[in-house]
């Protein structure tokens, strides 16, 4: 089931606000999906290149089952080779028309970028965050600069045949803001 870029996005939003009222996940979950999803593969409607904080949870977010959406995690949604590989696959391959980079507020690596200086192979994730958000120091500006800037990422990459946009996802509301 392939659904036009308008489809998808009403489905996010519509799914978001299920998830902002809901009390427990409501996403198909069943046997019967793990079956045909099983036989027939995925046909995801959208894909979401997200953080990997463990209070993002697409799926939840969206109100989406299995199948339904082809997820990418990468720490502060900065996007790279495998990133961008895995993007076109989806749209390529699975003929996903949407992407959307989903940021998150309380976002650890943003944080990390703004107020630490990370050693190891931490420092790559913070580097490519300042990198994205120049001298900015308020964290709601930074993580909106830096999903900004891995969507540029993306269009710069030029995936044909998928509109790629932003989003920032409320961890306190549940709420999510696409531009």
């Amino acid at each position: 089931m392939s659904k036009t870029v308008k489809d998808a996005l009403d489905a996010l939003r519509l799914g978001n606000e299920s998830y902002v009222n809901a009390e427990t996940m409501s996403g198909d979950v069943s046997k019967k999906t793990r079956e045909r999803t099983s036989h027939e593969g995925q046909s995801p409607y959208a894909v979401i290149v997200t953080c990997s904080d463990s209070r993002v949870i697409p799926e939840a977010i969206f109100s989406a089952g299995i199948g339904e959406l082809f997820v990418i995690r990468a720490a502060g949604n900065v996007v790279d080779d495998i990133v961008t590989g895995s993007v076109e696959y989806a749209v390529d391959h699975l003929g996903c028309g949407l992407v959307v980079v989903l940021g998150h507020t309380h976002c650890g690596a943003v944080d990390a970028a703004l107020h630490h200086a990370p050693e190891g192979h931490v420092k790559a994730i913070t580097d490519r965050i300042k990198d994205a958000i120049g001298g900015e120091e308020n964290a709601d500006v930074a993580c909106r600069l830096n999903v900004e800037n891995s969507v540029r990422e993306l269009k710069g990459a030029n995936i044909a045949g998928a509109e790629i946009v932003g989003a920032v996802y409320d961890i306190e509301s549940g709420r999510v803001r696409f531009w």
